[in-house]
């Protein structure tokens, strides 16, 4: 009977994660089939020259003249994650997916709790909504955001706070645009599908962005709270012909102060190659 059990057991299990993969696999294709390729354009000093001097210092630093614009992004990263103040570290490995044409992403993230016992977090903003999970073993749903436009601000705050990853999506664009606050920060402002999101970035005096502070929606108790949220930018290097952030740190300051609870390091990043890892 126990052997017939633990057989039954691997058999849902196996069948369920091959299902989750699936259906990631179609919104994947999803995401890069909503959003064009704009590698035709080209990025020139011209550009810039009317934009914030940190901003024009940041674009200096990260890009040369001639690169063409990004039009896909797809990572892998490892680091640390906890979901509240008293929770530990847990080791975490995920991949994520970016669009620029239009504003996108998905990202699947895998925390290892026993040998066959895992949680998978699937966060996105695809086609102008916002989505957010949290599945055991890929198949139990035991978080599910209340979808609305707090969300989808949330998740459009998220794609904002990444690009610095791929740069040229920061550059002034039908949908997103600067404005200068002093002379090492500045505001990016982002206005798409009938969602606006704004964030304020800290660059130091190579042109590297280090700090990025928001007002974002957090999902608590099965409603949503604005608070101030952070981003930390480290490690910088050349990925292909940029320069971007291989590290990444993100926090809340909520009445107690502050607190960090995601550390990404990211490992692999490809641009225009817009399948599934």
């Amino acid at each position: 009977m126990s052997f017939v059990v633990v057989f039954a057991y691997f058999v849902t299990i196996s069948l369920g994660d091959m299902l989750f993969k699936q259906q990631i696999e179609r919104e994947i294709k999803r995401l890069y089939s909503a959003s064009g390729d704009i590698s035709n354009k080209t990025f020139s000093p011209e550009q810039i020259k009317d934009l914030p001097e940190p901003v024009k210092r940041y674009f200096t630093h990260s890009l040369e003249e001639g690169q063409h614009y990004i039009s896909y992004v797809k990572l892998k990263h490892t680091g640390e994650f906890r979901q509240d103040e008293n929770q530990k570290w847990m080791p975490i490995e995920g991949h994520e997916y970016f669009t620029t044409e239009i504003p996108g992403f998905i990202w699947i993230g895998k925390i290892s709790l026993l040998p066959l016992v895992w949680i998978t977090g699937i966060d996105m903003y695809l086609e102008g909504r916002g989505a957010f999970q949290i599945k055991i073993m890929s198949i139990f749903t035991i978080s599910d955001a209340p979808r609305g436009k707090e969300l989808d601000e949330s998740e459009l705050m998220r794609w904002l706070a990444e690009s610095p990853l791929f740069p040229t999506a920061l550059l002034p664009s039908n949908y997103l645009h600067w404005e200068p606050v002093d002379s090492d920060s500045a505001k990016a402002m982002i206005n798409y599908s009938g969602t606006k999101v704004e964030a304020l970035f800290h660059f130091n005096k190579k042109g590297e962005i280090i700090q990025m502070n928001a007002d974002r929606y957090r999902a608590v108790d099965n409603s949503f709270v604005k608070e101030k949220w952070l981003g930390h930018y480290s490690n910088y290097a050349p990925a292909e012909n940029m320069v971007v952030p291989w590290n990444i740190e993100v926090s809340w300051n909520s009445e107690i102060g502050n607190f960090t609870y995601a550390k990404f390091k990211i490992n692999d990043i490809k641009y225009d190659d817009p399948v599934k890892y």
